[in-house]
């Protein structure tokens, strides 16, 4: 969360004072020293890549001020993105009982992260030069699986070896999660075949395609709605999702091209896999 949110809202090049707070955080550490002077992109690559806890603190300052704003911050996106067992209360993750989530949410993170173009350039890098330091990312699945493009490794004394992994193939991409597993890099590639072998990517609706119809009372009309991105979704053998259309079962007057028109909604056994936005056409 903290990477999303440096990567969301701050330029790389931004000038960064490190705050003595945040020199000398314990664990992993980037050895920052106190009113160093450096960059985003060298503290978020240290991040991202050496799990600088010191970086994190040292970010979290900067972007809201002090580490308790960073932290509502962090919670009102786990919020806005749906994250219901999941609460920060740190920037680096270090054990604390208010610093707590769980395998479900934290891949329901990595996938929007991942939607943001420089946070998935960033945890896809296996080695990186920035400022006056060089990373190596300790994600080793980045050069052992093939297609792997992130995300991140863990590790404290409560929570054990922790990692959410992510790969892409053929315009796919799945994600792993495990939390205090010793076997993690072996696991997350045996669930990621898995993942690959037995899910399938499927188009239901290509851009612009009509979904239904709506009445215009004032003319006897229809206006169509249609999608207005690409919909698919990941499907088993023998799976059959049903789709819904969320929208206005009837309009006063003609609704202007392009307007927007709702949601499509595809569910699978009650649970729901995919949601595109509809437009009047």
């Amino acid at each position: 969360m903290t990477g999303f949110l440096i990567a969301r809202d701050c330029d790389l090049n931004e000038a960064v004072t490190v705050d003595p707070l945040a020199a000398g955080t314990e664990g992993s550490s980037l050895y920052l020293r106190p009113n160093e002077e450096t960059t985003v992109g060298e503290l978020l690559y240290g991040l991202m890549l050496h799990s600088g806890n010191d970086a994190a603190l040292a970010l979290a300052i900067h972007h809201s001020g002090s580490e308790a704003a960073f932290a509502a911050c962090m919670n009102e996106t786990a919020a806005q993105f749906g994250l219901q067992n999941t609460h920060f209360s740190n920037p680096h993750g270090l054990d604390s009982k208010e610093n707590y989530s769980t395998a479900l949410d934290l891949a329901r993170l990595a996938a929007r992260a991942m939607d943001d173009p420089l946070f998935h350039r960033i945890v896809s890098t296996k080695t990186a030069s920035v400022g006056t330091r060089s990373f190596s990312n300790h994600n080793k699945l980045l050069w052992r699986y093939p297609g792997a493009v992130g995300v991140k490794t863990g590790y404290t004394k409560a929570a054990g070896r922790i990692l959410v992994s992510a790969a892409e193939r053929g315009g796919r991409r799945l994600i792993a999660v495990t939390l205090s597993d010793p076997n993690d890099w072996a696991d997350h590639a045996h669930l990621l075949d898995r993942g690959f072998e037995t899910y399938k990517g499927t188009q239901l609706y290509p851009a612009g395609a009509p979904v239904g119809v709506v009445p215009v009372l004032s003319d006897g009309s229809f206006a169509r709605v249609c999608v207005r991105e690409p919909l698919c979704v990941s499907l088993a053998p023998g799976e059959v999702p049903t789709v819904r259309l969320e929208c206005p079962q009837l309009l006063f007057s003609p609704a202007e091209p392009g307007a927007a028109a709702g949601h499509l909604c595809v569910r699978l056994n009650g649970k729901e896999l995919a949601r595109a936005e509809l437009f009047f056409s």
